[in-house]
């Protein structure tokens, strides 16, 4: 089960340490720690807190120091195509949304495309968090189904964290700090109006329009047969994980 998101970070997992942070042993360098640093975070592929980038010194270096090599650190990264950033679960290097779209032309796995009851499920468990199924439904006035809430499960972004003490014991939904890290977010008080948080979660337009042109196989044997009899409409709400 994942972690719930919180509306502080959670990434900074130590007490802040007591002694100043101007000076640093004497047998190490600031620059190799920064180095240190850099080459740890570069080859990660999940962001790094602050008590696990400290271990790299076994103990040498402080945690108070390590933020303040981090920050000078994000500084010197500021000006390239490559940020230093912090999101909910610690410290990660990502490619700067400029830069990303021309990334995607080349990459072989494709963002994901939800469909828009996904998308609107996700953000009421988003902005209204912890939520059950019957909550869900209320606010959108349809049946949610399954396989809606499985693709925000199977991605990561959406968790069981309990289960509410009524009838049925229906299943309490919240996001997780993956569905952070995602957005580069540090809590969800970081959390962007609705429109901004929707239009984020979708594939860049000249992606969309690159995938139309070339619609894989899968997508053309969906297409519906023209001699074929068209299947009267189902009551229950469908969604896929694109």
């Amino acid at each position: 089960m994942n972690e719930q998101t919180n509306p502080e970070p959670l990434h900074d997992d130590e007490p802040r340490d007591q002694a100043p942070a101007d000076t640093l042993p004497q047998s190490i360098d600031l620059e190799q720690v920064k180095r240190v640093l850099e080459a740890a975070l570069l080859s990660s592929t999940e962001p790094l807190t602050v008590l696990q980038l400290k271990r790299l010194f076994a103990g040498e270096v402080d945690a108070d120091n390590i933020r303040k090599v981090l920050d000078e650190l994000k500084g010197e990264w500021a000006e390239r195509s490559i940020e230093l950033t912090t999101v909910a679960s610690g410290w990660r290097f990502r490619v700067k949304p400029d830069y990303q779209e021309f990334l995607d032309r080349i990459s072989s796995e494709k963002p994901p495309r939800y469909s828009r009851a996904v998308l609107e499920t996700l953000a009421i468990v988003a902005y209204r968090q912890p939520v059950t199924r019957g909550d869900i439904e209320e606010v959108r006035g349809v049946a949610v189904s399954p396989a809606t809430l499985n693709a925000l499960i199977e991605r990561g972004w959406v968790d069981i964290v309990g289960y509410r003490e009524s009838p049925g014991r229906p299943a309490i939904l919240a996001t997780t700090k993956k569905f952070l890290d995602d957005l580069n977010l540090r809590s969800l008080e970081e959390l962007p109006p609705l429109d901004e948080l929707l239009a984020s979660l979708e594939p860049p337009p000249n992606l969309v329009a690159l995938e139309a042109a070339s619609p894989p196989p899968e997508e053309e044997s969906a297409q519906p047969d023209s001699n074929a009899q068209t299947p009267p409409p189902d009551s229950t709400e469908h969604s896929h994980a694109g």
